[in-house]
């Protein structure tokens, strides 16, 4: 699909800044992250929403959401809890149309810079965040 942002970075005609990959899924940071670290897992395949995600494909994003999940708190991220999230339709927020699963790393006590991060949304140095997270990735193994 010519016209989705996501199958763009995907197929590499788009920038993005890739944390993780598989066969199935892609991993970039958003670029309006919530949270240091906060990252989006792409089915490679397009698909809207969950209506037309083919539930295989469904296994392996929350697959690679529960490695990213673990990477993130074992790993020089250091999270203490993780949010996955997927925005299903317009009315659940979801703003844009490829089906994302949000994994969204969290620290003890972090509910006011956590809040504020749904207002700011902007990583100083998203370079270095992605290196950390490939970082915990590459140390959970």
């Amino acid at each position: 699909m010519s016209s989705c942002i996501f199958c763009a970075i995907v197929d590499g005609t788009a920038p993005g800044r890739v944390v993780y990959s598989d066969d199935a899924v892609l991993g970039f940071l958003d670029i309006r992250p919530v949270t240091r670290g906060h990252t989006l897992l792409v089915p490679r395949i397009h698909s809207t929403g969950l209506d037309d995600l083919d539930p295989a494909v469904g296994a392996s994003l929350f697959r690679a959401g529960q490695r990213l999940a673990a990477a993130m708190k074992s790993g020089p991220i250091a999270a203490d809890g993780v949010n996955l999230a997927l925005n299903d339709g317009r009315a659940a927020f979801q703003t844009v149309f490829h089906t994302h699963l949000h994994v969204v790393p969290r620290h003890d006590g972090d509910k006011l810079s956590f809040a504020k991060g749904f207002l700011i949304r902007r990583d100083p140095n998203p370079d270095e965040t992605a290196a950390l997270v490939r970082a915990s990735l590459e140390a959970a193994g």
